[in-house]
């Protein structure tokens, strides 16, 4: 039996969080993941803090780098593993993967995409889901994004579109869990909960945290 806590984190930075109380808050958690739109430092700070590892997905309003106070540049948070496009192994044997983004709305700025971009990026990340159930048992655990599936707690504005292509990744692969940002909600103005399941998925939208349990039955 796997037992996780997981600390996932988007969009916003929450004082709370920033500050040494944390480590009373969330010192047992197992991991944290980042779902985008979030400074370099602030992630490095709950990094460094909690002494968990970090796995992250840009979100369309990050940076390719980001400079530290001393000057330094750093192309992604210290420490963390990147999900975009990867199929990762975490703690306890759990697969992760990701892709980052949002949908384009804004031609000059980065990690946005097109919902054909997206599929494109899509079938990628799925060749590499491919042998995961033979290897494993399952294609996928976690599915980490910054935007979420079409009409699964999107927006109805052309900056808040969710990809269609995370509908099709969730309804093959059928994670137990998808987490995302980008829609800045609290417990779901406009009828929306965090929480919505979608076949064998629960799809959760993080934002700006969510404390999640995980229990499972398989051997890593």
């Amino acid at each position: 039996m796997s037992r996780f806590k997981i600390l996932a984190v988007t969009d916003h930075v929450v004082d709370s969080l920033h500050s040494p109380n944390v480590k009373n808050r969330f010192g047992e958690v197992d991991l944290i993941i980042s779902c985008g739109d979030l400074p370099y430092g602030y992630l490095d700070y709950l990094v460094t803090v909690l002494g968990k590892p970090l796995y992250f997905v840009h979100g369309n309003h990050d940076r390719d780098y980001e400079y530290t106070e001393t000057g330094r540049r750093h192309l992604a948070p210290q420490g963390a593993t990147a999900l975009d496009l990867q199929v990762v192994k975490g703690p306890g044997g759990l697969i992760l993967a990701g892709l980052e983004g949002s949908i384009r709305y804004d031609p000059d700025s980065g990690h946005q995409y097109t919902q054909e971009q997206m599929d494109r990026r899509a079938t990628q990340l799925a060749a590499k889901l491919m042998g995961n159930r033979i290897r494993r048992g399952r294609y996928l655990d976690i599915f980490v994004t910054h935007s979420p599936p079409f009409s699964v707690g999107d927006g109805p504005d052309p900056a808040h579109i969710g990809f269609r292509a995370f509908n099709t990744l969730i309804q093959r692969f059928k994670p137990r869990l998808m987490l995302h940002g980008h829609q800045h909600r609290y417990y779901g103005p406009y009828g929306v909960p965090p929480s919505t399941q979608v076949g064998a998925t629960r799809v959760v939208n993080v934002y700006p945290y969510q404390l999640i349990e995980w229990e499972d039955d398989y051997d890593g």
